[in-house]
């Protein structure tokens, strides 16, 4: 049995999802840009979701968002469920799409953090050897959109969907920085330069140790039939928070285990016939089972 997840509403999370044997079936082309995109959308348009910076690589993506109603888990699994289904369609596969892997949902414990991860998110091409700059990788890549305030518009994939359907027709997607991050001026100029720094660092860190970007040409000629060539790593960490500060870090960790007590508790009386409050951030027996949730004290 898999520990119980506590969901808050008003979360920053980086969500990370590999596809089945880190096989490219991700791999970027017009199509599989617009599906991507439009599961995306329409997934954060169903669950009120507010969609900060998406990359999608030829075998994963990095999407970070802010979950303000908390509704994190249910936006994940319509997405990444929509996506597999429309993407097998168009690959003409039926076998598992995603990892068997449980998928990372990485709460940001403090705000400060999230820029960070906004940089990881958007280098992460860049980081891979993949391109020299974020704007030239072909697949998936944010950014851009996210700096210039372009909002999205991605018409319905005929591979998968049906024109008779209940699916609509268009999606539009508009990235953000929620206000909780701060002034949005300054978060894009601070991530405009963070990255600029960063593609720097990494072209000096390739030439320093010999290594050549595939490129973008070399990218768009591999098949979806790929593999890395670098072995998978096993056993790592699965982190549940992220935190620069070791203290917050700690904090957020304290008050998951007092959660789990407080749940635990709550679920041996329930389970006996009575009618306990669980804690706040109780997610699955409330959506499942309707049990009792205690109200989130700020």
């Amino acid at each position: 049995m898999t520990l119980p997840r506590q969901v808050i509403p008003g979360s920053f999370y980086k969500i990370t999802r590999r596809c089945t044997q880190r096989q490219c079936l991700l791999h970027p082309n017009p199509v599989t840009n617009e599906i991507f995109l439009y599961c995306l959308a329409e997934a954060a348009q169903r669950f009120d979701i507010e969609v900060m910076l998406p990359t999608a690589l030829s075998n994963h993506h990095h999407t970070d968002i802010f979950d303000r109603y908390g509704n994190v888990i249910p936006f994940v699994e319509h997405f990444h469920r929509l996506l597999a289904k429309s993407m097998n369609a168009y690959l003409g596969r039926s076998e598992n799409f995603w990892s068997s892997e449980q998928v990372s949902i990485v709460r940001i414990e403090d705000p400060a953090d999230v820029i960070d991860k906004l940089v990881y998110t958007a280098l992460n091409p860049v980081a891979a050897d993949l391109v020299e700059r974020v704007a030239d990788w072909p697949g998936v890549s944010g950014l851009e959109d996210l700096l210039a305030q372009r909002t999205i518009t991605v018409k319905r994939p005929s591979c998968f969907f049906s024109a008779s359907g209940s699916m609509p027709e268009t999606v539009t997607l508009s990235l953000v920085i929620p206000p909780e991050l701060g002034d949005s001026d300054a978060v894009r100029r601070e991530l405009r330069e963070r990255v600029a720094a960063g593609e720097q660092r990494l072209a000096a860190e390739r030439t320093q140790a010999g290594r050549r970007v595939l490129g973008r040409r070399g990218i768009l000629k591999r098949s979806w039939r790929d593999f890395p060539a670098t072995e998978a790593p096993r056993r790592g960490l699965r982190p549940r928070f992220a935190a620069r500060s070791r203290a917050v870090l700690e904090a957020a960790l304290q008050r998951y285990h007092e959660f789990l007590c407080a749940y635990r508790q709550a679920r041996r009386a329930w389970l006996e016939g009575e009618a306990p409050h669980f804690p706040a951030g109780t997610y699955w027996l409330q959506r499942f089972a309707g049990v009792t949730v205690a109200p989130l004290v700020q």
